[in-house]
């Protein structure tokens, strides 16, 4: 977690000693010409829901008297010197006293007055409530490229990967449950936070609830860089699924590799034509790059269930069932039968004297099948050293 190094003194709203139910975070940013009223609608919306709680913001290195102007309305502030969405998130969290922990952008888009609602969630038993935006965005709140491109495409790919059905995942509206923070085990620091906290509580099989909100035009200027931030979401979504980043590109290309190499290699004639060296080198190509990419996707999903307590049903079926011995021995079939296919063109050019030699689709042949020999032996040993260190 984020150090935090200074705090303005504890302000609850509320009354008498009661334990806070409601945490609101809010990170700042040079945000001087929203961070009063959104401070102060928060404050309002927790005092008319009699809820006993507290506004944190945390300044993430504001340069406008952001953090003196939100003190000033009733928040406590948290300075974050390490700038990020996340990384200023992480400090509110890690500072919030709050049952329930609400997050509530600095810059008037998101109604504060809803809180109550998001608690509502909870209260009943949700540990992750997500506002949805799509249906009530007032116009020039959000630019069509987010609106039609960007948040669609990426919540879409989000619940292709994870099966969220979260319909707008970088809602930045949100509410959850303090107590589940060690299951989300939240660590990235930019603007990918967003996912990463529906990634993670949807492998956590968390109670997830949606309700619709508000999303107004923003006070001040945007932080966000469209295509920097959309791509910093895409690649996070990507490393963090290793099935659909490595394994299934992987198999496709050995299998469309395998197809090719062995076609020509046999001569089998395709669309009334047989193919020739050309063809089989690019399939033993696709074959090679395809078992390799197949190889570092076991090894991203080892890694995943060893070190990041996730939950892969299939790794743990092969983990339970196959062993080094049996990588090695399939690696070290593979090897042996690339020798052999070697010895035929050794001794095929000894029946000709060791004249010209012109056995070149074999030569491919064996060159391919050794090579993917050798990586699924020493993929098996990474493998297995990666369950060891598990282990230790």
């Amino acid at each position: 977690m984020s150090t935090v190094q200074e705090r303005s003194a504890s302000r609850s709203i509320g009354s008498g000693d009661s334990p806070l139910r409601v945490s609101v975070v809010i990170p700042c940013l040079n945000e001087a010409d929203a961070i009063e009223q959104s401070v102060a609608s928060a404050v309002s919306a927790l005092a008319d829901a009699a809820l006993a709680g507290e506004v944190l913001v945390v300044d993430n290195g504001s340069e406008d008297g952001s953090a003196e102007l939100a003190e000033r309305a009733g928040a406590r502030v948290i300075r974050e010197p390490r700038r990020g969405y996340g990384s200023a998130y992480l400090a509110g969290f890690d500072e919030a006293r709050g049952e329930y922990i609400v997050m509530l952008d600095a810059d008037l888009t998101y109604p504060a007055g809803d809180i109550p609602r998001f608690v509502e969630q909870l209260e009943d038993g949700a540990e992750l409530v997500m506002g949805d935006r799509m249906d009530n965005i007032q116009p020039g709140a959000m630019p069509w490229l987010h609106r039609y491109v960007g948040n669609p495409i990426l919540s879409g790919i989000l619940n292709m990967f994870f099966r969220t059905g979260v319909r707008d995942a970088h809602c930045g509206m949100r509410a959850f449950r303090r107590d589940v923070l060690p299951k989300l085990d939240l660590r990235t620091t930019g603007m990918e936070f967003a996912s990463e906290m529906v990634i993670r509580a949807a492998k956590e099989r968390l109670d997830i609830r949606q309700i619709p909100i508000e999303y107004r035009p923003r006070a001040g200027e945007s932080k966000l860089s469209s295509f920097r931030d959309g791509w910093r979401h895409l690649r996070f979504l990507l490393v963090h699924q290793p099935t659909y980043l490595f394994l299934i590109p992987g198999a496709f290309m050995s299998f469309v590799g395998a197809l090719i190499t062995f076609t020509v290699a046999a001569q089998v004639n395709v669309l009334g034509r047989a193919w020739d060296i050309h063809t089989m080198i690019a399939g033993a190509l696709l074959l090679i790059v395809g078992s390799q990419v197949l190889s570092l996707g076991l090894a991203a999903r080892a890694y995943g269930v060893y070190f990041m307590g996730e939950r892969d049903r299939l790794f743990e079926y092969l983990d339970e069932r196959v062993r080094l011995e049996h990588g090695l021995l399939a690696g070290a079939g593979l090897i042996l039968l690339g020798v052999l296919f070697g010895g035929v063109i050794v001794y095929r050019w000894a029946e000709r004297g060791f004249g010209a030699l012109s056995e070149a689709r074999l030569a491919v042949l064996a060159a391919s099948v050794m090579i993917v020999g050798i990586q699924i032996f020493f993929s098996s040993f990474l493998l297995s050293i990666l369950g060891l260190r598990r282990q230790s």
